[in-house]
């Protein structure tokens, strides 16, 4: 399977705001516990909104949060 060009820090975000687990966040946002999971191991890619209610709920800013890649990104290969 490819990598996935987007990555995320969620992981660490949860422990630094007291050891928050998966499905304190996912109640905080609005999602199932199996959503984060999919997000923080790269398996999925949030919505532009969900990334933004992630990030609002560490008070960082998106890039805090997810990082992309182009170069691990396989449509942004082709058109190279």
């Amino acid at each position: 399977m490819a990598q996935s060009p987007i990555s995320n820090n969620i992981r660490r975000l949860r422990f630094e705001h007291g050891e928050m687990t998966q499905k304190d966040l996912a109640e905080q946002v609005g999602v199932t516990r199996q959503t984060i999971v999919a997000i923080e191991s790269a398996k999925y890619s949030p919505s532009l909104e969900l990334a933004f209610r992630i990030a609002h709920v560490f008070s960082v800013t998106l890039v805090d949060v997810f990082a992309y890649e182009p170069n691990d990104d396989p449509i942004w290969k082709k058109k190279k």
